[in-house]
């Protein structure tokens, strides 16, 4: 009989010698799958044994030539169905594949379920229902350019669901792949010998490894497959094949240790390991990875799925680990094999070792990289410091510069109490970043590098502006967010991001926010208008105050805190009204007066009727806005902008306006003809920490002429 088995691609060869070892007789290997060839007693061995097979099909018949609705009915109505399953049956239809005649595998799918329907019906005169959960059959059907393939699932559902595992962490390793590593990192070839995991989350890779070196069928503590329900299972076979495995499994002494820093996840680890009998076997602690010690007298295997960076603003983190493993590693692993996973070849550099082989695998949608090494003396010999190594001597003249800045503010941050500044913006052309201070927490953001620096160097200078961030600032890497330009690949972009929903609280002229730094690209602050927010609050005492594109409301804080009688604050967004009302709690605010509406504030302004004394308008530089004919520009439209602003502006009112448009050009004849004038406050509004970036807004103070 024919059956194929599927995998993860990179994982193919490594099922053709295992299935080779259990008896079967390989036919042909594709990307992602084996097919092979043996009795039904093999197959379910195959289901029992494999730890690198996903599933496994059994072959009903295969045909070229099958490429449109009426070839596909005719094939799978001439099956005989009645030897896979009966009428009083349930079965269900998975297809797989698609060409310029059959563009939809549901559509496909639906053809194959009528043809046998019709196959029932005409044969027994009943038909069998459709059960897409929980079917007695699946029927998989296979799409390519030669033609169509009938399988029946044999498997059931995916073999590396061992069943052990009920938590995981937020990047969890598919079981199979997990084999995959321990297989490839010769583990195996002495299993008394300490395997380590500084980075084990809910310990999959220990877990696979302890059932491997046990000979434990990963499949013996399975609840069903799928071909218990066909008409050929024979359950007096298959208990003893069941006692045949169960006889072969061995008891050596096993040196397993698993380390990570978060508790909540290794509690689960712990619960995995329990549900596979193995809670004496691994010893498992809440430790640092990027604090390493030594774990074992012997030299040992290292094997670790590192973190890829699953959350947003999270390679300060990612960074400050490659480097401190790298070092940790020389320190207190010499004569180790290392196994470590990741996806970034460029985190990877950072630990500073020469690779002796690299393996590509997939993780899910994410294509991973298995990098071996073998720590020696003249490995260890290369670095033994704390501190990781820069990758460019010149960053220090991003550090000295950081540091420099820093001190200049020093004085102005006291006297106004500031808690949120920026300390450099691009100084250096060549480290082209942002960075704002939030407190104890900072935000990298990297800004388009010049077009003769080339990706991998500006990298690689990212990297150096992380470390050197976190050391001259003295702020710890996990409290460092990084919003970074990244060509996503593949399936990368359809995959979200894990928020982290992580907040802090800070003060400037005596006015608290919430900010958000890693969730979002902006954090809750806009640092630039700090000085615009001070006056609003210098001059709003009894004023009417009305807050345009609010954003998360900061400047009614501050109208409101400088005794503001009546605020309307506008935004479209309920996350950021939500988050302004947050931060009117923050500061004790509360007044009937004090409003806060949903709405789209083009729209909201055409219809608007009341009076305000003080306004700020900072629109955002493009927006879709229904109410336009086009696209709003703010270059473009800010004179009907404020032709509706005019009309609900007190006549001894002040409006504020501001925008963030390079080059944006304000059209005073327009103004003139509205019957207002502007007095350009873009220099008295930027504050010491923007002294650096002129241009970084724009702003007027108009009043009626």
């Amino acid at each position: 009989m024919h059956f194929i088995a599927l995998t993860s691609i990179g994982i193919e060869n490594l099922l053709v010698d295992e299935l080779t070892d259990i008896g079967a007789m390989v036919t042909k290997q594709t990307v992602g799958s084996v097919r092979f060839e043996g009795d039904t007693t093999l197959a379910q061995k195959v289901c029992l044994m494999s730890r690198f097979a996903t599933r496994v099909l059994m072959l009903i018949e295969e045909k070229e030539g099958v490429n449109n609705k009426e070839s596909l009915y005719n094939f799978a109505r001439s099956q005989p169905w009645q030897e896979w399953f009966g009428p009083t049956q349930t079965f269900a239809v998975d297809f797989n594949g698609t060409n310029d005649s059959l563009k939809n595998t549901q559509f496909s799918g639906l053809v194959i379920k009528d043809a046998i329907v019709d196959y029932f019906n005409d044969l027994f005169e009943q038909r069998p229902n459709v059960d897409k959960q929980d079917a007695n059959v699946r029927v998989v059907a296979r799409l390519s350019r030669q033609g169509v393939a009938l399988y029946i699932d044999y498997s059931g559902p995916r073999l590396s669901e061992r069943g052990y595992r009920e938590g995981q962490g937020k990047a969890p390793i598919k079981e199979h792949l997990a084999a995959a590593l321990i297989k490839r990192s010769g583990w195996l070839d002495n299993v008394q010998q300490p395997l380590f995991d500084p980075c084990c989350g809910a310990g999959t890779i220990l877990i696979e490894a302890a059932g491997m070196a046990r000979n434990e069928a990963p499949g013996l503590f399975r609840e069903g497959f799928a071909f218990e329900r066909l008409p050929s299972f024979r359950i007096a076979k298959y208990k003893e094949l069941k006692e045949q495995l169960t006889a072969q499994i061995t008891d050596p002494k096993l040196w397993l240790i698993g380390h990570d820093n978060d508790a909540n996840v290794l509690s689960k680890a712990v619960d995995n390991a329990r549900r596979a009998d193995l809670g004496d076997v691994i010893k498992f602690k809440q430790s640092d990875a990027t604090k390493l010690t030594s774990v074992a007298k012997l030299p040992g295997v290292v094997i670790s799925n590192l973190p890829y960076g699953e959350r947003i603003g999270s390679m300060a983190e990612l960074v400050s680990l490659h480097s401190a493993l790298g070092t940790g590693f020389k320190k207190h692993f010499n004569n180790w094999k290392l196994a470590l996973l990741g996806m970034d070849e460029s985190l990877f550099k950072l630990l500073k070792l020469v690779k002796l082989k690299r393996y590509k695998f997939k993780n899910g949608p994410l294509d991973v990289v298995l990098n071996l090494y073998q720590l020696d003396d003249k490995q260890v010999s290369q670095t033994t410091e704390d501190k990781p190594a820069l990758n460019f001597e010149g960053s220090m003249s991003f550090a000295n510069r950081v540091k420099k800045n820093k001190q200049g503010l020093k004085n102005w941050l006291k006297q106004n109490d500031v808690q949120a500044y920026r300390v450099y913006d691009a100084d250096i052309p060549e480290y082209n970043v942002a960075v704002d201070i939030y407190g104890d927490s900072a935000v990298i953001f990297e800004y388009a590098a010049p077009k003769e620096i080339d990706d991998v160097t500006a990298h690689k200078r990212l990297q150096d502006v992380i470390s050197l961030t976190s050391q001259q600032l003295n702020i710890a890497p996990g409290n460092i967010a990084v919003k970074v330009r990244k060509k996503q690949k593949g399936e990368e972009q359809y995959t979200p991001m894990a928020k982290q929903n992580r907040t802090q609280v800070v003060e400037e002229f005596g006015a608290k926010f919430k900010v958000n730094l890693f969730d979002y690209l902006d954090t809750g602050l806009f640092l630039d208008h700090r000085l615009a927010r001070r006056y609003i609050q210098e001059n709003a005492k009894d004023k009417r105050f009305l807050n345009l594109f609010a954003y998360t409301g900061t400047a009614s804080v501050h109208a409101a805190l400088g005794g503001a009688k009546a605020i309307t604050t506008v935004d479209l967004s309920k996350t950021y009204l939500k988050w302004g009302q947050d931060n009117f709690e923050l500061n004790n605010i509360s007044n009937t007066r004090y409003r806060f509406e949903q709405a789209d504030c083009l729209k909201w302004l055409e219809h608007a009727t009341s009076q305000y004394d003080l306004i700020f308008l900072d629109p955002p530089t493009f927006s879709n806005s229904k109410r336009m004919k086009d696209a709003f520009d703010v270059q473009n439209d800010h004179i009907k902008l404020l032709t509706w602003v005019k009309k609900i502006l007190s006549p001894s009112g002040t409006l504020i306006f501001s925008n963030n448009m390079r080059g944006f050009t304000m059209d005073e004849v327009g103004l003139i003809g509205l019957g207002l004038k502007a007095v350009n406050i873009s220099e008295q509004t930027i504050s010491p920490d923007f002294k650096r970036n002129k241009k970084i807004h724009n702003s007027w103070l108009i009043t009626h002429g």
